[in-house]
């Protein structure tokens, strides 16, 4: 069976409340991966309709603050399926409280286990990419999870052919 993105697409929305803020009155960032998480293992149950683990955080870019009263839309899609894993991409978004026009904040890449109620992993859908932005996510992340691969020791670098496309014309 072979699933389409959009099949997964989790979309949280919440507002950032003092209580979660820094100092400065800004989103901690250790309460906006918690949000990203929580996305993202729902995207990928949504997928896999299986339970899921969180395997790792491959990336995470805050590349803007988040202020307190801001309104925060997480957008969470598996990109690619692999055998038992599926890699998830994240966006972040928040409204302006006047024009209420959004602006990408933050994104990340999770990587979740479908697993049994023994904690096994099983066999998940593949993915069919369909949009310009999808064919990309899922391509790169062949390359992404062969450099994780290669950089644990579970693959040797001349095997990461995705990798050494990226080198040799």
């Amino acid at each position: 069976m072979v699933k389409t993105s959009k099949d997964s697409l989790t979309i949280l929305t919440d507002i950032v409340l003092p209580g979660e803020t820094n100092p400065l009155g800004n989103l901690f960032g250790g309460e906006l991966l918690a949000k990203m998480d929580r996305a993202c293992s729902i995207a990928a149950r949504r997928h896999s309709r299986r339970i899921v683990v969180t395997a790792s955080v491959n990336h995470v870019a805050f590349n803007k603050a988040v202020p307190v009263g801001s309104v925060v839309t997480i957008e969470a899609k598996v990109s690619r399926a692999f055998k038992s894993s599926m890699e998830v991409y994240v966006d972040v978004w928040i409204e302006d409280r006047e024009s209420q026009e959004r602006s990408k904040v933050n994104e990340g890449i999770y990587t979740f286990v479908a697993v049994d109620t023994t904690g096994k992993p099983v066999v998940i859908p593949q993915i069919l990419a369909e949009t310009v932005l999808e064919k990309e996510r899922y391509e790169s992340a062949l390359r992404r999870k062969q450099l994780s691969l290669v950089l644990s020791g579970k693959m040797k670098p001349s095997d990461a052919t995705e990798l050494r496309a990226l080198f040799v014309r």
